[in-house]
């Protein structure tokens, strides 16, 4: 029986169920979840936000291979405050490292919000440094390299303090609480992802 459950994924968390060394935190610990699912994707230990975890292989592949185009969103805390033409470097592409190859990141929705957003506190807290501003932009990608988010970012001089998974195509988790897990159905989570 297929199964599907998304997870506010908490800030110091792997995303993996494996604890390879005793101060991990993993997956295992916020749900008792079926042993043939798995997580679609990851976030990095550092990051926090949207992950599904299920044991469909078919939404696996489609969320994970590359010739299907699907959005991820992110909330992003950044240092600084980026003008209009570090904005549009974002949009429109930046030369990032991908392995040890240099990568031109796809184009981009960028927005730079005007508030912080409704969402709960990192546990630890972000480290502030009164003496340099921060700002929160909203970027919307159509792939997913490793540490992409971060390094889009620092390559226009704003490195990332907090980085969130918002949503993945219409999947979001506005009214979640960090840590929480939730078990959809099928035909809800195939609708929100916008899969056939």
């Amino acid at each position: 029986m297929e199964r599907y459950f998304i997870i506010y994924k908490p800030y110091g968390t792997l995303s993996q169920f494996t604890r390879e060394h005793p101060s991990h935190h993993v997956l295992g610990e916020l749900f008792q979840f079926p042993k043939d699912a798995y997580p679609v994707g990851r976030l990095d230990q550092d990051s926090e936000g949207l992950l599904i975890i299920t044991n469909d292989k078919r939404l696996n592949h489609f969320l994970l291979d590359p010739s299907f185009s699907h959005s991820r969103t992110y909330l992003v805390q950044v240092e600084g405050e980026p003008q209009a033409e570090d904005l549009k470097k974002l949009r429109t592409g930046v030369k990032i490292r991908v392995g040890k190859k240099e990568y031109t990141t796809q184009p981009a929705q960028v927005r730079l919000l005007p508030q912080p957003p409704v969402i709960p506190e990192r546990d630890p807290p972000i480290r502030v440094r009164m003496s340099i501003p921060d700002s929160w932009l909203e970027i919307e990608l159509k792939e997913g390299k490793n540490r992409q988010v971060r390094r889009m970012c620092a390559k226009v001089g704003f490195p990332v303090l907090r980085l969130i998974r918002s949503k993945i195509e219409k999947l979001e988790i506005r009214d979640m609480a960090v840590g929480e897990v939730r078990e959809m159905e099928k035909k809800d989570i195939y609708r929100l992802l916008r899969l056939g």
